[in-house]
């Protein structure tokens, strides 16, 4: 088992979990650093429309008027006080935020945080978000290909210039750069359609698999993003995925952390670089954290004999 591999916890920033308090949540990001952890993953909604019922994947975690700060600016703030552990979103609507704007507010996360940020992107599922932009929701897609690229473009290029059906400018100084060599990487967020291995292909460092697929379903696309790789001249060995861990509970029908994580070594055999499980599963505050994310840590690396 190779120790490379990363432990990532998303923490939840919305909804009741942080009891309102964000500059404690802070807090949290470095007790997670503190205990060792990888990596840490934040989500985002912009705006949140009254149709919660649309959520694909079971019942939404927050009613529409529930705190969702946004992620980068929670990620700037853990930045301050940690060195060390990963900043990753997963996932961020990419397109609500404009590629040039985008590239600017990441590449100055970069530079802040020493070169630890990671995004994870996707087109989310909420139409009303797009609507409150201004956006096409029909053109999500579109919009995602074009500001993914047009990121790369201004991290890697100064002046850049890129041309696309959504997004074009010319001799465009977007400075300061990345630290990271070939700007911030980013993790494609979805089911691995087409378009989406395409994204991975062009632009994309990783991939974040849609909610709900299994571990030996990702495993087999794992493969089909790394074939897809080598014919286009790209490493395939430099692939990153977040593999989630399947979730396991008690006989007495409570999420079981250490049975949980014994399914690890499975989900790096199919392929996962980053580990990854939501804290509040297992934790229901801030103020369990530290002793969440120590016996997190313990556990992982019994697994990957870290």
């Amino acid at each position: 088992m190779t120790s490379d591999v990363q432990l990532s916890i998303g923490l939840p920033n919305f909804g009741p979990w942080p009891a309102g308090d964000w500059r404690g949540f802070v807090d949290v990001g470095r007790a997670a650093e503190d205990a060792g952890i990888d990596r840490i993953v934040l989500v985002d909604h912009v705006v949140m429309g009254p149709n919660t019922q649309n959520y694909t994947w079971g019942r939404f975690p927050t009613p529409p008027e529930a705190a969702w700060p946004e992620p980068l600016t929670l990620l700037a703030a853990i930045a301050a006080v940690t060195s060390k552990v990963r900043l990753a979103t997963g996932i961020l609507v990419a397109p609500l935020r404009g590629a040039t704007l985008l590239a600017k507010t990441a590449a100055t996360l970069d530079q802040i945080s020493g070169g630890r940020l990671e995004l994870g992107v996707a087109t989310g599922w909420q139409r009303e978000e797009y609507d409150a932009a201004g956006l096409d929701w029909d053109a999500r897609g579109r919009l995602l290909t074009d500001t993914l690229a047009a990121c790369k473009a201004l991290w890697t290029n100064l002046p850049a210039t890129f041309a696309s059906e959504t997004v074009n400018f010319t001799d465009a100084y977007c400075s300061p750069l990345p630290v990271q060599a070939g700007g911030v990487p980013l993790w494609i967020g979805g089911t691995l359609n087409k378009r989406n291995l395409d994204r991975i292909v062009d632009s994309g460092d990783g991939w974040i698999p849609i909610m709900g697929l299994s571990t030996a379903d990702m495993g087999r696309d794992v493969l089909r993003i790394r074939e897809a790789l080598a014919a286009a001249g790209r490493d395939p060995r430099a692939l990153r995925v977040q593999g989630p861990l399947p979730m396991v509970k008690d006989d007495a029908g409570r999420f079981d952390l250490a049975r949980t994580m014994e399914g690890a070594a499975e989900v790096i055999a199919a392929g996962a670089t980053a580990v990854h499980l939501p804290i509040q599963v297992f934790c229901t505050g801030p103020e369990g954290a530290p002793a969440f994310f120590a016996q997190a840590r313990e556990l992982f690396d019994k697994v990957v004999g870290g």
